[in-house]
């Protein structure tokens, strides 16, 4: 049984700048990373193969040096990396990514005559947040979908049953769902390995493969920016009025209290 893990190479959003005139991203001199969620989706599915014997996949999609990305995946222990990446596939919205790779899916199991069992994706990616592109998936798929999972808390694969912890707001919910099933994680579900030097070493020989359109059969306008709905007219950096300390709240919390409704009320930011 296969278990999948799908990331995304990802700008640095700590070093990432806004150009003023054309309001895009400077891509030039940013360095890339896998998505810190992601990498919490691929750590799972190593555990999952570590613990109940399943095949590990690392699968994105992306231009060729995404391929980095992958490599990391194989220092990290998977089994198989496969890069989807052609250029019509540039452009894609949150639609035509999970278009893309739910058909790398399907034809990640006939190929290699396994069932796919779980695919992990991280809750989000960081420079887009949509949380979208997992749940698109399981839809193109047929999976089950478990979101925000913090915890998986029992496994059985003969009887083709999975429990899992979703992290909600304020609570947890238990949920139990039939193989096979495709689930979100948020960081608190594990701690990600270190590749060992070996590995490392390895992982730089070991064989990524490529897989362009002509491998998934899919109408081009079904990907890519012409299979995209959606697109970006603008990105800019959130501004925010700087703010103000009203008193300390503590020899004279009532006080501050009364401070603070004086100064609502003086700016109308507060009715009465």
């Amino acid at each position: 049984m296969l278990a999948i893990a799908c990331i995304k190479q990802v700008p640095d959003t700590t070093q990432v700048q806004i150009d003023p005139v054309t309001n895009t991203l400077v891509r030039e001199g940013i360095p890339f990373i896998v998505n810190p969620y992601d990498t919490h989706a691929l750590e799972e599915s190593l555990r999952v193969k570590d613990r109940y014997g399943f095949r590990s996949v690392a699968l994105s999609m992306g231009p060729p040096n995404a391929e980095a990305a992958l490599r990391k995946a194989l220092g990290l222990g998977v089994d198989e990396a496969i890069l989807c990446s052609d250029r019509c596939f540039g452009g894609a919205d949150t639609l035509s990514t999970s278009n893309v790779l739910a058909a790398a899916i399907r034809k990640i199991g006939e190929e290699s005559g396994e069932e796919v069992g779980i695919v992990f994706c991280g809750k989000q990616t960081i420079d887009g947040d949509t949380a979208q592109v997992g749940p698109g998936i399981a839809v193109r798929l047929g999976f089950t979908q478990l979101t925000l999972v913090d915890r998986i808390e029992a496994l059985d694969v003969a009887a083709r049953r999975i429990r899992v912890r979703r992290k909600l707001e304020g609570r947890y919910e238990i949920v139990e769902a039939p193989l096979p099933v495709l689930i979100t994680v948020v960081r608190e579900l594990n701690r990600p390995r270190y590749p060992s030097v070996p590995m490392r070493l390895a992982a730089q020989k070991g064989a990524v493969k490529v897989w362009d359109n002509g491998m998934l059969q899919l109408d081009v306008s079904s990907v890519g920016l012409k299979g995209s709905p959606t697109w970006v007219s603008r990105i800019f950096s959130p501004q925010r009025d700087k703010g103000e300390i009203v008193g300390d709240g503590i020899g004279d919390p009532e006080g501050t209290a009364r401070l603070l409704i004086e100064q609502l009320l003086a700016k109308d930011l507060l009715a009465v």
